[in-house]
C-alpha cells in the first residue's frame, strides 16, 4: 500500500511559515483567492498542503513563490519558520544610484 501523505490546512500552514500572523488573515488571504497551490487557485482555507507543493501568493508589493518542504507543527522563531520552505523567488534587483557624471565633487 502506497505511504499516506502527510498534510496540513493551508491557512496553518500559512501561519507556522509565519506568512500570516494569524490563522484569521491567512484564511482571509486564501478566500480572496490570492493564493496558488501548484498553479491552480485556492479559494478553501482547510485546503490540504504538504511536502512538494508550490505555493504562489503577494506579499506587500512582490509575489513570492515557495515550495513547501516540511508541513511544521507550531508557529516558531522565524529561523524555525524558514525550514519549512524553499523560497524560489529570485531577489530584487538592486537600484542603481544615480550619480552625476562629473562626480560629487562637482555638484551644484
Amino acid at each position: 500500500m502506497p505511504e499516506a501523505r502527510l498534510t496540513l490546512r493551508l491557512d496553518k500552514w500559512l501561519v507556522f511559515a509565519r506568512v500570516a500572523k494569524t490563522r484569521g488573515t491567512a484564511a482571509a488571504l486564501v478566500e480572496a483567492g490570492h493564493v496558488r497551490v501548484n498553479g491552480q487557485r485556492v479559494q478553501r482555507p482547510a485546503h490540504p498542503v504538504g511536502p512538494g507543493d508550490t505555493l504562489t501568493l503577494p506579499q506587500g508589493a512582490r509575489i513570492r513563490l515557495l515550495r513547501i518542504l516540511f508541513c511544521g507543527t507550531r508557529r516558531g522563531p522565524a529561523a524555525e519558520a524558514a525550514a519549512l520552505y524553499l523560497d524560489l523567488d529570485a531577489p530584487p534587483p538592486e537600484t542603481p544610484v544615480p550619480q552625476s557624471p562629473q562626480g560629487p565633487e562637482h555638484a551644484s
